[in-house]
């Protein structure tokens, strides 16, 4: 009998089930989740796969091996009671769950998305960081943030800012090079399939990345795009780059700024954190400042959406405050179609223009200050 045991996750409802299995005996804890009815639709990828015995909740598993056929894919678990699985695959990460129609389904694997480590563009997003994080200091952020808080600059329509976009390639993304506002249409879209009776919703998708427009009034990229992290406090290992980019950053050096918790105090929530100016903190206070009737979490979602380091890595939490724990779901259901909507399909523009005008007559009419 072999000694290595391979893990895999198939998710139920809220409730993981973990499976330890090995070619010959399976045997693991089992946990099945409340109220789910799981179908299994995935090929043995080896001639020997475990058929298994699910027992109750606080169960086990117990497989033996069986030879069966390799292109098999059959077999139901369900949650609450005893029910037999067959034809369970000896490899780990080939549970599958039936796709949700609603949810975004990205045009590659969601591992190779985000990826920092190798690509055609890497050596563009690389550089974008580069600056950013060079340049990116307590004092520049202050400075930045009183040029342009008061929206002075100029007047347009929230229709207007978006086709400046198509204008707009952003040199931070590794995982697309198209128009960024054809990337709004796509985000936008995927929320409206998913939450058909949010329209508000809708409309933070498309406008979530208008701040952008910083770009086409003069702002180099890297101070206006790609992830956020605050200022004025330790760097976190999950920020990109972050091992490589730092070094000629003076607030590294300053013992006021390079602790944990740096000028800040523990908990004093997101809202009172200085945050790497872009994009994000920008629109939303041409959001505050031209009053947009959206709910309290549209604003929360485009301000901190870049915010990648706490809301998909989990860093940052010693600065968060109960509002900012409350608001992270939301944050992470706007990331989700953000990210996963990427498609190098792209949406047709003309069909879609008629429905999103509406929304923004709805919520942000008329010429906007920006």
């Amino acid at each position: 009998m072999g000694s290595n045991i391979n893990w895999g996750w198939l998710t139920g409802d809220q409730l993981p089930l973990r499976l330890g299995i090995k070619v010959g005996v399976l045997a693991a804890a089992c946990v099945p989740p409340p109220r789910t009815e799981m179908k299994v639709l995935q090929a043995c990828n080896t001639v020997q796969c475990c058929s298994t015995l699910c027992s109750g909740v606080g169960g086990f598993f117990l497989g033996v091996t069986t030879s069966l056929n390799p292109h098999s894919a059959l077999g139901w678990w369900r949650g609450g009671g005893t029910g037999w699985v067959k034809g369970w695959p000896c490899s780990p990460g080939a549970f599958h769950q039936d796709p949700n129609p609603n949810e975004p389904q990205a045009s590659k694997d969601k591992a190779e998305l985000r990826n920092y480590t190798e690509g055609k563009l890497l050596d563009r997003v690389y550089n974008t960081y580069l600056q950013m994080h060079t340049h990116q200091t307590v004092d520049f952020v202050r400075r930045k943030s009183a040029e342009y808080g008061g929206c002075s600059l100029r007047r347009m329509s929230a229709m207007q800012a978006l086709e400046l976009l198509d204008q707009l390639v952003d040199e931070s993304d590794p995982d697309v090079d198209f128009p960024n506002s054809l990337h709004a249409y796509q985000t936008a879209e995927g929320i409206r399939r998913a939450h058909p009776d949010k329209d508000w919703f809708h409309l933070v998708g498309l406008l979530h990345d208008l701040g952008k427009v910083l770009v086409l009034f003069g702002e180099p990229q890297w101070a206006v795009v790609g992830d956020t992290f605050p200022v004025g406090c330790k760097v976190q290992k999950s920020v990109v780059f972050h091992d490589s980019t730092f070094h000629n950053n003076p607030d590294t050096r300053d013992p006021r700024y390079n602790t944990e918790c740096g000028m800040y105090q523990p908990h004093c929530g997101l809202e009172n954190v200085l945050m790497s100016w872009g994009h994000d903190e920008y629109m939303y206070r041409v959001m505050k400042f031209n009053n947009f009737a959206l709910p309290k979490e549209a604003f929360y979602m485009i301000r901190f959406h870049s915010f990648y380091p706490w809301h998909a890595h989990g860093d940052y939490k010693h600065l968060c405050n109960e509002e900012d724990l409350r608001m992270l779901p939301w944050v992470k259901e706007l990331n989700k179609f953000d990210l996963y909507t990427k498609q190098e399909e792209l949406p047709d523009v003309r069909e879609l223009q008629g429905y999103y005008q509406a929304l923004i007559d709805k919520y942000c009419p008329g010429e906007l200050c920006w």
